[in-house]
């Protein structure tokens, strides 16, 4: 039977408004459903996780995981089998772009990926919608995503060919592909470039010529990349995105701060247009901005999502305005995983990524707490 994709657009949306007007229902109903996974595996068993029901027995029974504490279970994911960790199957792997320290390989599970497609597309979703409708989402999508096929792994004696989260992402997400990207994600690939600087020109000069004649109307990727791209044009070509197109919005992701350091660059260089920031990262698409505030929407029917701060753990939603912590997010892959980002309440479920997780980054935010303030 056909389905309306209005219809569809809407109960997505709803469900992450539902979200936000419960999250404690909404995220108990998440660690029940995350539970259910992890009892199915060898490290949820060994760590009861089967007699888990409330939010204490979870923080008691689970101990809080950084990357260098995953990386001997997803070895032994790629050598044993996916159920030493997982519950499911991974269909490929993904690594991060390595710009805080050494790159992450991560699985990916067919669950994962369908609460990044659910999660990742709203940010796109809600702002077409609140702002015309489909009709906002016809047109070119620039793509200055990175290769997905970069490297090779061994899983249960079978080669893998693997690449970056987002470039893997653009290419197994749907929406991406109805979105018209320019170039196709396959030409990104074909062109086998590295992360060199020949590597980041042949790749940004490919992009040019295959987009610069094409109808684009947006943009998403990683802000650094969305700049990058933007100086590259203006070096070699004398001329900015915002004399070749005429963009409706730019949606930006992957690091902190976009909206104070990023969107006015990206305004100044593709022309005075919304930007929408979407907390996203190689683990999943965790929140995303809701309306013109300068801040994100978290996805609690999703993922689950605590914070250490200065009076302990406590969840996400229960922070009160202006208090900060260390974010704590439960996947369906990755249980009580310390993402290594600093985040801070805003009020009614708004926050902000205001960096990672550096002794540096925490005394700049409280330089500026004191001298500046905050303000909604």
């Amino acid at each position: 039977m056909f389905e309306d994709p209005i219809g569809r657009i809407n109960r997505n949306l709803e469900a992450w408004e539902a979200g936000l007007k419960d999250p404690q229902a909404a995220q108990e109903k998440v660690l029940r459903d995350l539970l259910e996974g992890y009892s199915k595996t060898d490290y949820g068993r060994s760590h009861g996780t089967s007699q888990a029901s409330t939010i204490e027995e979870y923080r008691k029974c689970l101990p809080t995981l950084t990357y260098a504490d995953l990386e001997p279970w997803f070895e032994r994911v790629r050598t044993e089998g996916y159920g030493v960790f997982l519950d499911e199957e991974p269909i490929t792997w993904v690594m991060t772009r390595g710009t805080t320290g050494q790159s992450k390989v991560v699985p990916v599970t067919p669950r994962h990926l369908q609460d990044l497609i659910r999660c990742g597309s709203r940010g796109v979703l809600n702002f077409a919608m609140r702002n015309g409708g489909i009709p906002l989402l016809v047109g070119g999508v620039l793509n200055l995503q990175f290769p997905s096929n970069m490297r090779v792994l061994t899983q249960g004696g079978k080669e893998v060919v693997y690449g970056f989260s987002s470039g893997t992402y653009a290419k197994l997400n749907p929406m991406m592909a109805g979105l018209g990207l320019v170039p196709r994600q396959e030409e990104i690939d074909a062109l086998q470039t590295d992360l060199t600087p020949a590597g980041w020109e042949k790749r940004y000069e490919f992009i040019y010529q295959k987009a610069k004649e094409r109808d684009v109307v947006s943009i998403i990727g990683v802000a650094p990349v969305q700049t990058g791209f933007a100086r590259y044009v203006k070096k070699k070509h004398n001329i900015y995105p915002r004399d070749l197109w005429k963009l409706k919005v730019i949606y930006s992701t992957s690091v902190a701060k976009i909206q104070q350091n990023y969107a006015p660059k990206l305004r100044a260089m593709y022309g005075e247009v919304p930007v929408v920031e979407m907390y996203t990262a190689t683990e999943g698409a965790f929140a995303q901005q809701r309306d013109d505030l300068p801040y994100v929407s978290p996805n609690y029917d999703a993922y689950f999502f605590e914070v250490e701060t200065g009076s302990g753990v406590k969840m996400l939603h229960e922070m009160e305005r202006g208090e900060w912590g260390r974010i704590i997010i439960s996947t369906a892959m990755l249980p009580r995983y310390r993402q290594g980002d600093l985040i801070e309440a805003m009020g009614k479920n708004y926050f902000r990524v205001f960096g990672r997780d550096k002794w540096s980054v925490v005394l700049e935010h409280h330089l500026w707490k004191i001298f500046v303030g905050w303000a909604v």
